[in-house]
């Protein structure tokens, strides 16, 4: 490729904040929940650079296609690959994509496309843009944007405060996990921390019903949380982590009197076998996402309870690691139910593509 701006190259980042902004010089976007993607363009030469850097157009070859179809010829555009469906965005369906046989990849390309979703302009024809203010690179994506067509578009974006707020609400049943701020005169800084980004957070009570070793070893690396369903089973919802390393050494010994006899009657205790034999998931265990890392884990007695923070669901589990906030001693932990989640009204992505 023979671009102004050539691969690699690292995506500008942002930084968590919990209020959104208002101030004058700030523009909002819907936040994408998909793989961060830079696409370069050269011809018929596309690649699609991902956040480690590491090309991904191998997995997506339905999605270079459209890339060719509505792209100018020479152009570098940052934006965010997703798999939308009838019930939202699917963040799984996206992981499927990964995989190292080329047939699965053509199988799963046709049962679940991709689309590619916009939000920066790098390049275009020989001009790099990375100094360019964002509003005005803005500008010019939205003008080379009105000839695309599905599955590629051009994020939303607005000045207004008050409708970014409703799209933070509005658009979270389609699957978007919140708003990404940035200022109408930022440069494209590659690897930096620039922007701002407002996601949801809520709490929820959760069984602990085991945990996992740290890879210093020695002391406790996650908690392995659950919640029971209406029939009565635990369902394992995710993790814990994050801790400081001090907490860690600290849960060894709060973790101890639950590891007594733990696997007797425990919920989880038939998964290893019955759920590797279906091909199901359990908490433990090694998968292609692990990337060799030991997943094993521990039982502990389903007797504690711990409230965490979270950001949103997918499907039946934590999209993302929850955070621990504290222990619940005053808490049965069959009262911790699916029933105590906010249920989040589905929103049609027809409505936040024609934001």
């Amino acid at each position: 490729m023979k671009l102004p701006v050539n691969p690699p190259v690292k995506p500008m980042l942002a930084k968590l904040s919990r209020d959104l902004p208002d101030a004058d010089g700030f523009l909002y976007e819907p936040k994408w929940d998909g793989f961060r993607c830079i696409v370069f363009r050269d011809g018929d030469q596309v690649t699609l650079g991902s956040r480690n850097e590491k090309p991904m157009d191998r997995y997506f070859p339905e999605l270079c296609d459209s890339l060719r179809a509505n792209l100018p010829d020479r152009c570098v555009v940052d934006g965010e690959i997703v798999i939308a469906t009838d019930h939202g965005l699917d963040f799984n369906a996206l992981q499927m994509r990964i995989h190292p046989a080329a047939s699965r990849v053509k199988k799963l390309a046709a049962e679940t496309p991709s689309s590619f979703v916009a939000f920066d302009l790098l390049a275009l024809d020989d001009e790099d843009l990375r100094e360019t203010p964002f509003a005005q690179r803005r500008a010019q994506l939205e003008k080379i944007g009105q000839n695309f067509k599905p599955p590629v578009y051009v994020t939303p974006l607005t000045n207004d405060v008050k409708l970014a707020k409703d799209w933070f609400d509005r658009f979270e049943g389609a699957g978007l996990d919140g708003v990404v701020v940035k200022r109408g005169d930022l440069h494209y800084c590659e690897d930096q921390r620039v922007m701002l980004k407002v996601k949801h957070q809520r709490t929820c009570d959760c069984v602990v019903a085991g945990f996992r070793w740290h890879k210093s070893g020695g002391v406790i690396g996650s908690l392995l949380l659950g919640l029971y369903d209406d029939e009565g089973n635990l369902h394992h919802v995710g993790v814990a982590g994050a801790f400081t390393m001090a907490r860690r050494k600290e849960l060894v010994d709060e973790l101890a009197p639950y590891r007594e006899k733990a696997l007797e009657g425990h919920p989880w205790a038939g998964w290893v076998d019955a759920i590797t034999a279906s091909g199901g998931r359990m908490p433990g265990g090694l998968s292609r996402w692990s990337q060799g890392k030991d997943l094993s884990w521990e039982p502990l007695r389903p007797e504690l309870v711990c409230e965490v923070a979270y950001e949103h669901m997918q499907g039946d589990r934590f999209r993302h690691a929850a955070q621990f906030q504290r222990w619940r001693p005053d808490r049965d932990p069959s009262s911790c139910t699916y029933a105590q989640l906010e249920v989040v009204v589905p929103s049609e992505l027809a409505d936040v593509f024609g934001a």
